[in-house]
């Protein structure tokens, strides 16, 4: 039920965006799933109510704070409310389980078919232009005619990035028909999908930001061979 959200850039923001994300997109929808579903409580449905009201909120807050409309956190909002919406509807886990393989994969395939645009989603998610001076960098490697060599290497991270999103698919699929096995509208399966919840940081989250990582790293080493200089030397916050 967490949501996917962009990398965000500026240090402080990082630090209370990851905070943020980590309180009530997790902590909080898995204590209310997991101790309010017995029916002397607030039952399941209910408990599942409030708990989507905690994602629901913080998406909306960060789209109001960012000032512009925000696909990832659009996109995170939708994810929440289908989970709700099929959780309430007692539909079968079967869809909770396609629904959370479905939303990273269509990223994932957003990266592939976006290389073949003017904007890279590769260079948003791990290279954007609030982190980095383009231009600078732009005209350093038209200085040492490697501009097609390094679009080379943003194509090769994008099959990085996106490999990132098709694992996460595979794993939220995997630990979805794992957990969810109570019938829909019982507390045993708001429990579970709090379980789901609780499960998703360390074994789909952490898998992937080690690939987004790498990714990172691979684009790292890549500008100082073809230009002879850091990453650090195109920093925005360096050249402050």
């Amino acid at each position: 039920m967490s949501q996917p959200s962009a990398p965000q850039t500026k240090q402080q923001p990082q630090q209370g965006g990851f905070f943020g994300n980590l309180v009530f997109n997790i902590i909080l929808p898995v204590v209310i799933m997991t101790y309010l579903s017995p029916e002397d409580r607030l039952g399941p449905a209910w408990s599942i109510v409030a708990a989507l009201i905690f994602p629901i909120g913080f998406g909306i807050y960060d789209l109001i704070k960012a000032g512009k409309v925000n696909g990832f956190s659009v996109l995170g909002i939708v994810s929440v409310l289908l989970t709700g919406g099929i959780s309430l509807l007692e539909l079968p886990a079967e869809y909770i389980a396609i629904k959370e393989a479905t939303i990273p994969g269509l990223i994932g395939i957003a990266v592939l078919i976006s290389q073949y645009t003017g904007k890279p989603l590769v260079k948003m998610l791990i290279l954007n232009e609030r982190l980095v001076d383009w231009p600078a960098l732009n005209t350093m490697l038209d200085e040492k005619r490697c501009q097609e060599a390094f679009n080379k290497k943003i194509n090769n991270s994008a099959y990085i990035v996106a490999s990132s999103f098709f694992l996460s698919s595979a794993l939220n699929y995997i630990l979805a028909k794992l957990i969810l096995v109570s019938p829909p509208g019982t507390p045993a399966y708001t429990e579970e999908l709090g379980r789901m919840t609780a499960l998703s940081y360390p074994v789909i989250v952490i898998p992937s930001m080690i690939l987004l990582m790498a990714a990172l790293w691979y684009l790292f080493a890549q500008i100082k061979k073809l230009t002879g200089h850091s990453l650090e030397d195109f920093l925005i916050e360096q050249q402050k």
